[in-house]
């Protein structure tokens, strides 16, 4: 069996060389924004990496926790990219951002990931606009799980069983992040975050997830930021293997946007993931 199933982040500095040396990976990720025009040199990269790639697109600024709704330009322009590109994938946050300064003033985007609250309330606010989203692009869509710095008072519903629920009724499927979950239980002092980690992966009902995020984190001041700028953590690898016994071999991903380093550092990261997924797999029960 082959376990080649880790993609990478195709970022701006990888462009050419990507295309130059097309690796053997399964599949590139690139943010779904950075591709709204509708031409010009970074849309004809994209096309040019399709004719070699599967391509996921993983967007920031959908806000589907918003209660002001979607907004309509970025769902047609997200719409129209998936018409031209024909996605693996397509996926966004679990995330609010979208909000009026004040009553009757118009809708401002914060342009920030902000985490919503988990109630019953929100969860009908989120299934309501992730199915404007498959409906408007006819087909269901990837929702990932955050890392966030704060919380809300009115927490209601445990986040695995937020997501269980948002999936069942919605049809979406969970992107699930396990940087953030490792990074989320440093934040809040677990006492084990790799145990607390893994318990939010086993909360979750496996025919939900559809990818798996690695990435790296930045835990060199008082709060741990998931900034994406460096090699997967070893934590992060227990738990995904965790994650792999749990779930089986999944499709996943290494994330690093910032401080990039050279594609064959991220292909290395790559390789270590499909180990990672050959070892755990190989030792399942038949």
């Amino acid at each position: 069996m082959k376990y080649g199933r880790t993609g990478i982040g195709w970022r701006h500095a990888h462009e050419r060389e990507l295309l130059e040396r097309r690796p053997d990976v399964p599949f590139i990720e690139v943010h779904s924004e950075n591709f709204f025009a509708d031409g010009g040199a970074p849309l004809a990269l994209l096309a040019a990496a399709r004719e070699h790639y599967d391509v996921s697109l993983h967007g920031v600024g959908l806000a589907l926790g918003s209660a002001a709704g979607l907004d309509a330009w970025h769902l047609d322009r997200l719409s129209a990219l998936v018409r031209r590109t024909e996605p693996l994938r397509v996926s966004d946050h679990a995330s609010f951002a979208r909000a009026p300064r004040r009553h009757g003033a118009p809708v401002l985007h914060a342009s920030d990931l902000l985490p919503v609250a988990f109630t019953r309330a929100s969860l009908e606010l989120m299934c309501a606009n992730v199915q404007r989203v498959q409906d408007r692009l006819q087909r269901p869509i990837g929702v990932e799980n955050l890392s966030s710095y704060l919380g809300w008072a009115d927490d209601a519903m445990a986040e695995a069983d937020y997501f269980n629920q948002l999936a069942q009724r919605s049809g979406c499927w969970l992107l699930l992040d396990v940087n953030n979950l490792v990074v989320n239980a440093l934040n809040a002092k677990s006492v084990d975050p790799v145990a607390a980690a893994c318990a939010f992966v086993d909360a979750i009902k496996p025919r939900h997830v559809g990818e798996i995020h690695l990435a790296g984190y930045d835990d060199s001041g008082e709060l741990v930021i998931d900034d994406h700028g460096s090699r997967v953590h070893p934590p992060v690898w227990q738990v995904y293997a965790h994650a792999i016994g749990r779930l089986g071999p999944m499709p996943t991903l290494i994330e690093w946007d910032t401080g990039l380093p050279a594609l064959d550092v991220l292909l290395d990261e790559a390789a270590k993931a499909d180990r990672v997924i050959s070892r755990v797999a190989q030792a399942l029960p038949a």
